[in-house]
């Protein structure tokens, strides 16, 4: 049966008004505002993985999206030529200049708390499923040392999904990456809540189609890609994504074996 569901596309918006860094971020995120009313916590693509960070935090949130996991709004926003011309901080002004153009925010959850991993337990089930998700798309940063999970109106949310699909690093053997486990996935911070990795499986996999991974492929835009230089053409990078996810999806029990094996060995 053919799956009709249509994703929407990510809203575009102008940013205003860059507010304040956020230095806990390695790729040095900012707050800041947009034409819409409303604040986000940008992703530029100046900063160190460039597009690839944003091609990363693009697809891994609108999958576990997809999958059913509250994450922030995602929308594309633009830097014209003038924003940050006044910033007296000469890295961020570089880091301005350098990504003038479509970069990606995600919205700020006001007084949102980081999940305490020593403070806060996760329902097993929904701690397996993040797991999953992880391993899925091979995140290596969801750990005690940098949880990305927010709480929030008292729900688990996600965040921070750039460090996301190795493989577009190198784009050297995707097709045997995509068919391996996930041997970081013992550093994961729910890993030993996860006592239902199968269950996990067999749920999360039902939610996800080929028409649905061609979708969210499909919301990468075409200049992300052209600005790495490793494809000559968007649509080429596109057919590797999805091939990638679809692969790694119908060969889940490689990873959620791994991921259960690195559970048992912390016991």
């Amino acid at each position: 049966m053919t799956d009709q569901t249509i994703l929407h596309p990510l809203r575009t918006v102008q940013v205003m008004r860059y507010i304040m860094p956020l230095r806990e971020g390695g790729s040095l995120p900012a707050l800041a505002d947009a034409d819409d009313g409303f604040c986000y916590v940008l992703k530029f693509k100046g900063a160190g993985q460039r597009e690839k960070a944003l091609i990363a935090e693009l697809l891994g949130g609108e999958i576990a999206r997809l999958l059913g996991f509250k994450v922030p709004e995602l929308v594309f926003a633009t830097l014209d030529e003038a924003f940050g011309r006044s910033e007296g901080d000469e890295e961020i002004q570089d880091l301005l200049k350098g990504s003038q153009g479509l970069n990606l925010g995600l919205h700020f959850l006001s007084k949102a708390l980081t999940f305490d991993p020593g403070a806060s337990q996760v329902d097993p089930m929904l701690a397996s499923k993040i797991v999953w998700l992880d391993a899925f798309i091979t995140n290596v940063d969801r750990t005690y040392r940098n949880t990305n999970m927010l709480l929030w109106n008292r729900e688990l949310w996600l965040i921070d999904h750039g460090a996301s699909f190795l493989f577009h690093h190198t784009w050297d053997n995707w097709e045997k990456q995509a068919q391996s486990p996930f041997p970081l996935i013992k550093d994961h911070v729910l890993l030993p809540q996860a006592h239902y990795l199968g269950d996990a499986d067999r749920e999360l996999k039902q939610l996800l189609s080929e028409e649905k991974i061609d979708q969210l492929v499909g919301l990468i835009p075409d200049e992300w890609i052209l600005a790495s230089r490793d494809v000559e053409t968007p649509a080429e990078a596109k057919s590797v994504y999805s091939a990638f996810l679809k692969s790694r999806l119908n060969h889940s029990e490689v990873f959620v074996n791994g991921a259960e094996d690195a559970r048992k060995a912390l016991i």
